[in-house]
């Protein structure tokens, strides 16, 4: 049986999906309660400016890199795999949080403090798993990982999205055994 969503969740999926697919800019208000289903006064009830349904959708984004990392039980691999296999998935066109970023360059934009946020947390999930990995500059690694990750989703994108994972995969494992 398939749970019932909910008209908010109805409307996240949808901008989900457009964001990505489409872009933000290029995906309009009518458009997006059209395909969720609701009407004009749903949308503006759960989201009163387009620009929080942009919110929640990064947070949302932001939520599954997070349990993502929390599945992989600490494990850099399964991090660096979960990473690969994002830039391998059906439709992947990039990092949504550059993605983003790049649609709303404005630092104090809510819209790019959500980015930052991600990134923020991104790097000092990484800084923790580096230190419990006894790599001697914790922040050093965090910060050539967390540039691993956007050169995959970026070459994930633009390069053959295979090779780019392992390339990832391979220099990720490499720059914790050869800290030691």
């Amino acid at each position: 049986m398939t749970a019932v969503l909910s008209p908010r969740d109805r409307l996240l999926d949808t901008a989900t999906r457009l964001f990505y697919a489409e872009g933000i800019h290029m995906s309009p208000v009518d458009k997006l309660i059209t395909e969720a289903g609701v009407t004009r006064s749903t949308f503006y009830r759960h989201f009163p400016t387009k620009e929080d349904l942009v919110v929640a959708y990064v947070r949302a984004k932001s939520a599954e890199v997070r349990g993502g990392f929390e599945a992989s039980n600490r494990s850099l691999r399964a991090v660096l795999e979960f990473i690969g296999d994002f830039t391998c998935s059906p439709g992947f066109r990039g990092c949504p949080f550059l993605n983003a970023a790049a649609e709303y360059p404005d630092p104090a934009h809510p819209v790019h403090v959500a980015v930052t946020d991600h990134r923020r947390w991104f790097r000092a999930a990484l800084t923790e798993l580096a230190t419990e990995l006894g790599h001697p500059d914790p922040d050093y690694a965090a910060s050539i990982l967390v540039m691993f990750n956007d050169g995959a989703l970026v070459g994930g994108e633009l390069d053959d999205a295979v090779a780019v994972s392992a390339t990832l995969l391979r220099g990720g494992l490499a720059l914790v055994r050869t800290a030691g």
